[in-house]
């Protein structure tokens, strides 16, 4: 059976991977994540995906069996890829897109085994109840938004705001689950590794 490493420092990605019972190593993998220039979110969280699960395999020390998985998140509105918010303004001036309106929310997950590579992308539509300056504020000081996507954590304390989801939630949270499982199928790699057969 292959072995899973996982090229994602998201502790939200180990613990989903982690409920659907498949053991894995993490590894870092560090790449620009700067959007191209008329690029498309759904080729922006494509590339950056399979972009993290080649550059987590290329530092492997034995890469033979080994699947390495990749996965980026991206909150979109009006077309705009809202990234990790940078400061406190910025952070707010998201949360003021998304209050009151519907947002979709890609997330691509890549696999490679070195010799193919296979990406899935998911898309979810999250609607956010009215926001005031006040809350998201709170929210901010909170710590929360500093490393999220559109700056909020649907599995958090961001979960107030959302007033619908139509999509995966696992998905929203950084990885589908369904999807990553059959993926992980696809390459050799069962789910539930941890069950005992009575």
């Amino acid at each position: 059976m292959n072995s899973l490493y996982l090229a994602s420092g998201s502790p939200r990605r180990r613990e989903l991977l982690t409920q659907i019972g498949v053991p894995f190593t993490v590894v870092s993998a560090a790449i620009d994540e700067t959007p191209l220039i008329n690029e498309s979110p759904v080729s922006y969280v494509e590339r950056l995906a399979r972009g993290k699960a080649a550059a987590a395999f290329a530092v492997l020390e034995t890469p033979s069996n080994a699947c390495v998985l990749g996965a980026d998140t991206a909150v979109i509105v009006d077309g705009r890829i809202l990234g990790k918010p940078v400061d406190q303004a910025d952070a707010l001036a998201m949360l003021m897109a998304l209050a009151g309106n519907e947002h979709e929310v890609l997330t691509a997950v890549a696999l490679t085994d070195g010799q193919r590579c296979e990406t899935l992308c998911v898309s979810s539509r999250v609607r956010f109840r009215e926001i005031g300056v006040e809350e998201a504020t709170a929210y901010w000081h909170s710590g929360e938004p500093r490393d999220k996507a559109g700056g909020y954590a649907i599995q958090g304390l961001g979960s107030v705001f959302v007033a619908g989801l139509n999509g995966s939630y696992s998905a929203v949270v950084g990885l589908p689950v369904c999807e990553t499982a059959q993926l992980l199928g696809r390459f050799g790699i069962p789910c539930w590794q941890n069950l005992t057969v009575r």
